[in-house]
C-alpha cells in the first residue's frame, strides 16, 4: 500500500474527554452518495428535536419533524442549539395550506437548509413553496403508489422516503422511475437495514438516535455499580 493510499484512507480524529461520548451516527451511512445543499454534502440527517442530542451527536445534518402543529419557536431553538443545517419540517398533514407556506417562509428566514413536508401535502402547497422559497422543499413518500411525477412536476427538490420496513423497495421502485431525483430515506436500526436502504438508491439517510432518556438509563446504571449497587 502506498503512502499516498493510506493517506487518503486514514482520517485522524481528536475526541477530547468530556464529548468522548457523543452519539455517533453508525459509519456505514458514509457509502452512499449524499446530498450536496447549497455546497455542503450531506449524508446523514439525525432524526430528532431533542437539543442535547443535537448538541451531542455527529450527522451532517437535522431533520428536525415531529407530530404536533409545527411551531416556529421549536424550529428556533433547534436551528439555535445546531451547529449543522437543519431541514424544518412546516406540516402539510393536519397543518394545510396558507399556514404551511407561512411556517416555511419563517422557517427560511431563520436560516433553515430545507423545508419538509408530510405525505398528506397537496401538489397545489408544494407548487406555492417554489414560489416563495429558495430552500429545497423536501416532499414525503411513505408508498410506492405515491405519484411521485406529480410531485416533482409540483416542484418536489428532494423525496423523503419513509416506509418502515418496505422503505428499501419504495427506494428502489422510485429509483428504477427517476435515476436522478436526490433521495433521503429512513435506514432502520441495524448497519444491514442501512445498507439496503443505500444499495436501494438512497443517496442520504436518516438515523433515529437514543432519546436522552435512554442515554441517562445508562449512565445511571453505571453510576449504581460504581457505588455498588446491582
Amino acid at each position: 500500500m502506498t503512502e499516498k493510499t493510506v493517506s487518503r484512507k486514514w482520517v485522524p480524529e481528536y475526541e477530547g474527554t468530556l464529548r468522548s461520548h457523543m452519539i455517533k451516527i453508525p459509519t456505514c451511512i458514509s457509502e452512499c452518495s449524499g446530498i450536496r445543499v447549497f455546497g455542503r454534502r450531506i449524508k446523514s440527517l439525525a432524526f430528532t428535536t431533542d437539543v442535547a442530542v443535537i448538541r451531542n451527536i455527529n450527522a451532517d445534518a437535522v431533520m428536525a419533524v415531529y407530530p404536533f402543529t409545527p411551531q416556529p419557536a421549536i424550529h428556533r431553538a433547534v436551528m439555535q442549539a445546531a451547529d449543522m443545517p437543519v431541514f424544518v419540517g412546516v406540516g402539510g398533514g393536519v397543518t394545510r395550506g396558507l399556514r404551511v407556506v407561512n411556517l416555511a417562509n419563517d422557517a427560511e428566514h431563520e436560516g433553515a437548509f430545507g423545508v419538509v413536508v408530510n405525505a398528506p401535502t397537496q401538489n397545489d402547497v408544494v407548487r406555492r413553496l417554489k414560489q416563495v422559497l429558495d430552500i429545497p422543499v423536501v416532499v414525503t413518500v411513505v408508498s410506492e403508489h405515491t405519484d411521485v411525477a406529480a410531485r416533482l412536476e409540483a416542484g418536489a427538490d428532494i423525496l423523503n422516503i419513509s416506509g418502515a420496513k418496505r422503505t428499501p423497495e419504495i427506494v428502489r421502485s422510485v429509483r428504477q422511475q427517476f435515476p436522478n431525483v436526490p433521495i433521503i430515506a429512513t435506514g432502520g436500526p441495524t448497519d444491514e437495514s442501512i445498507l439496503a436502504t443505500i444499495a436501494a438508491g438512497a443517496n442520504a439517510i436518516t438515523y433515529t438516535p437514543p432519546s436522552s432518556a435512554e442515554l441517562f438509563a445508562v449512565s445511571m446504571q453505571r453510576y449504581r455499580q460504581e457505588q455498588g449497587e446491582t
